[in-house]
């Protein structure tokens, strides 16, 4: 089992650096003990314009047997069918992974003692690996490194060259080269060697996930094959990998959102702000939204599309808010919902002001008639431009509440986002992103169709060039002064048998009238 790692460089930044980094001596050939055999560290040539770097792992067939125990523990499915006779010793696998992770360990954490700065520096790499599985051949190759700055050149080996007609075998051999930092090349490797091979040698337990994201920090999050990264990382332990999946997404909003995964994730004090780290997107936008629905004197309020309950928790702490429902399509976000707010051990009290509903925006649905508020918090960007009528029509013209609180990314401020490449929306799933001037007509043509106000307020810093990072809408209905609380108390008693289970989907939730289609058309 092969590999070697080279770089060039010159008298000002010399090749040789390479030792530096990886923390082994150009001048020595060494050897270091791992579970499943030996693997020996050394350099085929070395010098001021072009280093090479070798590792070269000895599997020991008998270890690896006696350590993997093949059958029902995630071993090598190759293992575990001819136990001694297999690739395991020529083919880089995870084991290869393993011994990269061992034997440079350093440089996998970006360290260098003697040389601080070297991990930092972008450097020319080519990295060579002669015998290398991969389920999937060599399209899959392209696929997993070229989006991550490499130039790939994958050429598959046949089974057998005296006999052509056979094809090809499962093996490519894989010439990577670019320029990137040594750090971020080996995490790479760490990853994507066993997830090509599709095969662990040990058993994936619950702290593989905390691995990945890891060694994965800085480009699984945002890599177009990650579904299929996590899941064959993970040997298709379908819990863990939508633990790593959900995981990976709040990454991704994090960033988009300017705040740090755990404030999405509601694990720290939101309120314990300080001068120095300015409050969370996310939590200014909260505040805004509470804001308005204070000033409306709202008391029974809806959350539309509440995702994982961040918004139902705020309001939950103020009483004035008597009726809560949160509504979201994905039963697997309201049972995400129910766990953060504790539904289950919540005293019967607080208990009975909160509800959580399945259900689809895009159908007219009578439980949610008679509120005095409705939140849209960060929720229309999600769904395609042909279907925002049907949305527009089952809020503003079947549900009616008195006021409705809008809010959506505002694209001119994506500029100002560091990490936010030109041209792209803040989050994958976001099928548009509108200008101020774009949601503002929206808004208002709303508001005229359906007998409402609307105001505009701005959410985070307004910059004077771009404004705000959020645009907000308040609309309040002509004529609200009608009695809410009576409506609510009409349609309770039909509600309340359906609110409290979060399986439930409504039959009359599944119908559309005449009116969404209607919508729909426009």
């Amino acid at each position: 089992m092969f590999l070697t790692i080279s770089t060039s460089g010159d008298a000002e930044n010399p090749a040789t650096d390479l030792g530096f980094l990886l923390h082994k001596h150009p001048d020595k050939a060494q050897r270091f003990s791992t579970s499943h055999g030996t693997a020996h560290v050394l350099y085929p040539e070395a010098g001021v314009e072009r280093c090479t770097a070798a590792l070269l792992l000895e599997v020991d067939p008998v270890a690896l047997v006696r350590r993997g125990k093949g059958r029902g523990r995630g071993g090598a499915p190759d293992s575990a069918l001819a136990q001694y006779v297999n690739d395991r010793p020529y083919a880089a696998s995870s084991l290869l992974a393993v011994a990269i992770g061992s034997v440079f360990s350093s440089a996998v954490k970006g360290q260098c003692v003697a040389r601080p700065e070297l991990p930092e520096q972008v450097r020319p790499l080519r990295i060579e690996i002669p015998a290398l599985p991969a389920r999937g051949g060599a399209a899959l190759v392209e696929r997993l490194f070229a989006p991550l700055g490499w130039t790939v050149t994958a050429r598959p080996v046949a089974l057998d060259e005296r006999f052509p007609e056979w094809g090809d075998s499962r093996y490519v051999s894989l010439v990577l080269e670019g320029e990137l930092r040594l750090v971020e090349a080996l995490r790479q490797l760490y990853v994507l060697l066993p997830v090509l091979d599709d095969a662990k040698h040990y058993w994936v337990a619950p702290d593989e996930v905390e691995k990945l994201l890891r060694f994965g920090e800085g480009w699984l999050e945002n890599h177009p094959e990650q579904r299929l990264i996590t899941s064959r990382y993970l040997s298709r332990r379908w819990g863990l990998t939508r633990d790593a999946l959900d995981r990976l997404a709040l990454a991704r909003l994090a960033e988009a959102d300017d705040t740090e995964a755990e404030e999405m994730d509601n694990a720290v004090d939101e309120t314990a702000d300080t001068e120095e780290r300015p409050a969370p997107l996310a939590v200014q936008r909260r505040a805004a939204i509470l804001d308005v629905l204070r000033r409306s004197g709202a008391s029974r309020v809806l959350d539309l599309g509440c995702g994982q309950g961040q918004l139902v928790g705020e309001l939950l702490k103020d009483v004035r808010f008597t009726e809560i429902v949160g509504v979201d399509v994905s039963i697997r976000a309201l049972k995400e919902a129910s766990r953060r707010l504790r539904l289950d051990r919540m005293p019967e009290r607080q208990a009975a002001r909160v509800a959580l509903l399945q259900g689809s925006l895009a159908y007219t649905d009578r439980r949610l008639a008679g509120y005095d508020a409705a939140v849209l918090s960060e929720v229309v960007e999600h769904l395609d431009l042909p279907r925002l009528p049907a949305l527009e029509y089952a809020v503003f013209g079947a549900a009616r509440p008195a006021t409705v609180v809008v809010t959506t990314p505002n694209v001119e401020y994506n500029v100002r986002w560091e990490t936010l490449p030109a041209g792209h929306v803040r989050h994958a799933d976001h099928r548009f992103e509108w200008t101020r001037k774009e949601f503002r007509a929206w808004a208002e043509r709303v508001a005229e169709r359906h007998g409402y106000a609307v105001e505009f307020l701005p959410v985070g810093p307004d910059d004077p060039e771009v404004g705000p990072p959020t645009q907000m809408a308040a609309f309040h209905r002509n004529g609200a002064s009608e009695d809410a609380d009576a409506k609510g108390k009409k349609n309770k008693g039909k509600k309340n048998n359906d609110v409290n289970d979060v399986n439930g989907v409504s039959d009359k939730q599944r119908g559309t009238d005449e009116s969404v289609k209607e919508a729909r058309t426009a």
